[in-house]
């Protein structure tokens, strides 16, 4: 029942975001040195300096926790913040996953190069607490554990679909694992590593799974595709938000990335 609601939400503050630019409220903004960003959905919000430094505010924009040991791995290429309690850094260069707790503090290094994976662009958390990925070396979605234990893998993608994908993004979403491809389409399989869909979705950005439906931005026009039904609906993005660097949404908020500043709008 919550994520049903917490969908219906999303649903109405992006339809209010599309009808009029002034649906949303700009209740605060963070700003400085903001190369990236991540919000999980108790509104918290992570933010990734042009070093690498991760910072945690609350849903006040109070400074909670920061990451400093950025310079062991390189270049954080992912964060995956599905799970407030569990927070997910790759470090594609180094083929690692860092795992941190709710306050940024490391739980354990995930060194997939032990595990003979040593090319993966994307990774995200499952449903069960483990850690989905893409190894593009087997042209497979496997999920290993924290250990980097293999826990399950689907056959091989080159045996299923004429071109093998490049796999950007990964959600685990109400019984199923959203694999996107931006020149493609996105991949659907169930828990059990079998294909049950291919949506014909490509080019967007800011590419966001929540419940039914599936979200993302082109060309400062927000697109929403319903899963159920197939329908697609385009709206234009208000002028304050056109041009953002980077879109992002929780069942309340929505957030805009420009230069060196951090846009937190709430629906009046």
């Amino acid at each position: 029942m919550k994520r049903i609601l917490n969908t219906a939400l999303v649903l109405i503050c992006l339809s209010s975001v599309a009808q009029s630019q002034n649906a949303y409220k700009l209740i605060s903004m963070i700003r400085g040195d903001i190369a990236d960003f991540a919000v999980d959905n108790l509104d918290n919000v992570y933010v990734l300096t042009s070093t690498d430094q991760l910072k945690k505010y609350n849903a006040s924009g109070d400074s909670v926790a920061v990451f400093n040991n950025v310079k062991k791995f390189g270049k954080i290429s992912t964060i995956d913040v599905s799970n407030p309690l569990k927070v997910l850094l790759y470090y594609k260069d180094f083929a690692t996953v860092v795992v941190l707790d709710r306050l940024l503090a490391t739980r354990n290094t995930i060194d997939l190069r032990r595990q003979n994976i040593f090319q993966v662009n994307a990774i995200g958390q499952s449903y069960d607490n483990n850690i989905w990925l893409y190894d593009e070396g087997d042209s497979k979605l496997k999920k290993i554990d924290d250990d980097g234990k293999l826990l399950m893998e689907t056959p091989d993608f080159r045996l299923l679909f004429n071109e093998a994908p490049a796999i950007r993004n990964i959600c685990d979403q109400e019984g199923f694992v959203y694999l996107y491809d931006p020149n493609q389409s996105v991949f659907v399989f169930d828990y059990y590593g079998a294909l049950r869909n291919k949506i014909l979705i490509s080019g967007w950005q800011d590419f966001k799974v929540a419940g039914k439906f599936i979200f993302g931005i082109n060309n400062d026009t927000l697109h929403r595709y319903e899963i159920n039904t197939f329908r697609i609906d385009d709206e234009k993005l208000p002028g304050p938000l056109k041009n953002s660097l980077k879109v992002n949404f929780t069942s309340s908020r929505l957030y805009a990335l420009k230069k060196d500043l951090l846009e937190i709008y709430t629906l009046r």
